[in-house]
């Protein structure tokens, strides 16, 4: 990774530019062109240093409802587990940890039924006997912004 694409980084974690030619733009803060934009955002993602580019939406906002759930889940199922878990749209994290309850996962549904559906399939798929469902009571929402350094 070069310094090019350290000060990409650091721009684009803040979000893109509202615009019809965003890659446009940051070229041009960059001194580099549209295309290499692209190509280095493309580069950066196959490397698995840019997870994901998208949109953020305040989902409670739009009636959405959410949840954290923990589960107990044996070492040798950990995988198969986590494939189950994550083959469901309304997942959007999950995560182990280093505690009895080791898997953690989030769910966001268009309601409290539906998000009792999902924890009841997984439960079944899952062969899991207790997950617990801790859902969001006050919303603490931080901002992560990482400075790349040579960036």
């Amino acid at each position: 990774m070069d310094n090019i694409d350290k000060k990409l980084l650091n721009l684009v974690q803040n979000g893109l530019p509202v615009e019809s030619r965003p890659f446009l733009t940051i070229g041009e803060k960059l001194g580099i062109t549209e295309e290499e934009v692209i190509n280095r955002l493309e580069k950066l993602k196959r490397e698995t240093f840019i997870r994901r580019i998208g949109g953020i939406f305040d989902s409670k906002k739009l009636g959405y409802v959410s949840t954290l759930c923990a589960i107990s889940v044996p070492e040798k199922r950990i995988e198969d587990v986590s494939k189950i878990i994550n083959k469901y749209e309304e997942v959007t994290h999950n995560y182990i940890r280093n505690h009895h309850y080791n898997m953690w996962f989030t769910i966001i549904a268009q309601s409290k039924e539906k998000i009792d559906e999902v924890i009841r399939d997984i439960k079944s798929k899952a062969e899991i006997n207790r997950i617990i469902n801790l859902p969001s009571v006050k919303l603490f929402k931080i901002r992560a912004t990482f400075h790349i350094n040579g960036g």
